[in-house]
């Protein structure tokens, strides 16, 4: 199907009302990306251009970027969602299981919702075999955990033309990658139901930081704003919003006291959620009866 045959066009403006627990005007979504980057591939992104203008391989310096996030940057940001309580969902590429076991427990142990993410950061358009991709993922999370993912997030929120339809025969329930709405939607698939649960590529440190180059504290300000406006619109009609992350880019010394205090933020205010995208999906689908 093309893009546009996946789903029926729906106004926001006449809609059924949607309402939260507790009279709760917005849910929060956060996703945490944890990547493992193939050191014997071209890097997925980096942070400086390579110096001989094509990307070499080994590709020292981003490699080493990304891979600071995974030693420091994911704690400082697991910190902060300890401290305050917060539910995360964290896209996560399987091989992550094998090649960091020790932060894949810490995950689990912390009790954050395993989201698919494919098996490493290659975007699914360049895989060679797409379906067992799927497979191996699914596969790979549900022997960490005991448990498939219900959710699916494309490396780079890529999609091929027949992705959705190797989600639902692999079990998954939602998708992410359509970042079409503020509240979930109903998607079309030659297999079976699938969800799309809002995520971002505006309230997105990849986009924000890496490539409209923006100072850190444009996430407070971003976040902020965005939520007071969904805040709003939520008294008539609940809004789900989604702050996407990455430990190299969110976790690193200089950015981490922005997003603390955008969380701060949403927390003082009266109506507010904080939820994993299971738990959207899950109050969606009893909203639709």
């Amino acid at each position: 199907m093309r893009p546009s045959e996946r789903f029926d066009y729906s106004p926001m403006r006449g809609r059924p009302p949607l309402r939260l627990p507790g009279g709760a005007r917005v849910a929060v979504i956060s996703v945490v990306n944890i990547e493992h980057w193939d050191d014997d591939r071209p890097m997925p992104r980096a942070i400086i251009p390579p110096h001989s203008g094509a990307p070499p391989v080994p590709d020292v310096p981003n490699w080493a970027w990304h891979e600071y996030g995974m030693r420091v940057g994911v704690w400082r940001l697991m910190e902060l969602f300890e401290r305050r309580a917060v539910p995360v969902t964290c896209a996560l590429n399987a091989s992550v299981c094998l090649a960091y076991p020790e932060l894949a427990r810490a995950i689990r142990d912390a009790d954050w919702e395993f989201m698919g993410h494919g098996f490493t950061q290659i975007a699914a358009p360049a895989v060679e075999d797409e379906r067992a991709v799927v497979a191996k993922t699914v596969e790979t999370i549900r022997g960490f955990t005991g448990a498939s993912p219900r959710g699916w997030l494309g490396p780079g929120l890529g999609e091929t033309a027949h992705t959705p339809e190797l989600l639902v025969e692999h079990g998954v329930e939602y998708v992410c990658d359509w970042v079409a709405d503020d509240q979930p939607f109903r998607m079309r698939t030659a297999a079976g139901p699938l969800v799309s649960v809002p995520y971002s590529v505006e309230l997105n440190d990849i986009p924000m930081m890496l490539v409209q180059h923006h100072d850190a504290a444009e996430m407070l300000r971003r976040v902020r704003d965005q939520f007071d406006r969904l805040h709003q619109e939520g008294a008539e009609s609940a809004r789900v919003m989604t702050i996407a992350l990455h430990p190299y880019v969110s976790g690193v010394p200089h950015r981490i006291r922005y997003l603390e205090e955008a969380y701060d933020y949403m927390a003082a205010r009266e109506g507010v959620l904080f939820w994993k995208a299971e738990q959207v999906l899950d109050w969606w689908r009893e909203a639709q009866g």
